[in-house]
This record gives C-alpha cells, structure tokens and sequence, in this order.
C-alpha cells in the first residue's frame, strides 16, 4: 500500500470513528444537545479537525441517517424472481427482519425513523428500504394475495404496525410485555391477515399457488 493509499484509509476510518461517537451522543443527548465540540471531545480531535470532515452537525446527522437506512436495506430479503417463495411469506419475513433490526440496533433505529431536528420540517426523501416493501406488497397484489389494489396504501398500513410495536418495544423496555416473539408475530399476522383474499366462508386466508 503506497501512502496515498494509507493516507485515504486513515481519512476514513478517522471519519468512521467520528461517525460513531456522533451516533452515541445524538442517541443519548438529543438532536439539540450535540454540538461539534462534544463530538471532538469524544474522540479526542480538535474542533478545527471535525470541520474538516463535516461543514455542520447537520451533514453529520443526515450521514447518520443514510447509514442508517443503508444498514437496514442489507438486511432485509429481497425477490428473487427464481424463488417460489409465497408473496406473502416473504412479506411477513421481511416486516420480521424490520423489527428484529429495530430491537437489535435501536440507535440505527433512532436516526432512521425516530429522531429529527425540532422545529424543522425537511423534504421527503424516498428509501430503498422502503421502495422494497413496496415490491414485496406489490407482489402480493399481483398473486392476487390480497384484496386491495391500492399498494400505496396497504403498504403505509403495513409501516404504520411494525414500527408502532418495535417503537414500543424500544421506548417502554420496563412494561410488562408478554412474550415478545409471540407479540410481534400476533402484530405481524394481523396486518398482513387483514389484506388476505376471503375464502368463501369469509375469512382471511393465505392461498398457495
């Protein structure tokens, strides 16, 4: 490795541990209680030297969020066109995935759909995480899956549960939840159950090809 190349390695392993410490103090203090020098004090860095890598905490916190998302998207199942896997499986084993990442990096979880700078309102930025499920629940329409045409909504529908129980799950860690696999599995399945084709004796029921 010539020392440009060390150099360029150093610069962004030096950017991913301001990154981190960032992430902890947001997470911890708030959005208005990080300022640049509780940053630099965390890693040991002068101010002048985080403003070489970030103009405001602003920049900070929105490469906090993109990673965030970038984070989830990885873990999430995707289609696969050669897989016979039923439509609506694989959507409920991705709203699983969602919550499971929730519960298992809540910080990531935090920046992705939780924390925002009080008081301003910022443009919507359309995410590859959510551009998946609605595939996923596209997929599902199409299979003639489930009852509604409107993807848009029955995908918003679908959001609006799984990031109401992992919230929960999150902030009120002391109420006495039951079983917490059992939980989410019962949010899950109501969810998605609720969009499900009707048999002829009028209940939900998932249909194999």
């Amino acid at each position: 490795m010539n020392a440009s190349a060390r150099r360029e390695k150093h610069k962004k392993e030096l950017r991913a541990e301001m990154l981190n410490a960032a992430r902890e103090i947001f997470s911890r203090d708030g959005y208005e209680g990080f300022t640049m020098r509780k940053l630099a004090r965390s890693v040991e860095y002068s101010p002048a030297n985080i403003y070489l890598y970030f103009k405001d905490k602003d920049e900070i916190f929105d490469c906090l969020v993109d990673a965030s998302f970038a984070d989830l998207l990885e873990v999430l199942p995707q289609p696969n066109d050669a897989s016979d896997e039923d439509p609506v499986s694989l959507l409920k084993r991705s709203l699983h995935t969602y919550v499971n990442f929730g519960l298992s990096h809540p910080n990531h979880y935090q920046f992705a759909f939780v924390l925002r700078p009080a008081g301003q309102v910022r443009p919507h930025k359309q995410r590859a995480a959510y551009e998946s499920l609605l595939l996923k629940v596209r997929r599902c329409i199409e299979k003639k899956k489930f009852r509604t045409a409107d993807v848009n909504l029955a995908a918003q529908a679908l959001w609006a549960s799984v990031h109401g129980i992992t919230s929960l799950l999150i902030q009120r860690p002391v109420f006495p939840w039951v079983e917490r696999d059992k939980l989410i599995r019962r949010v899950i399945d109501s969810a998605v159950d609720g969009l499900l084709v009707r048999n002829p004796g009028g209940t939900a029921k998932e249909k194999t090809e």
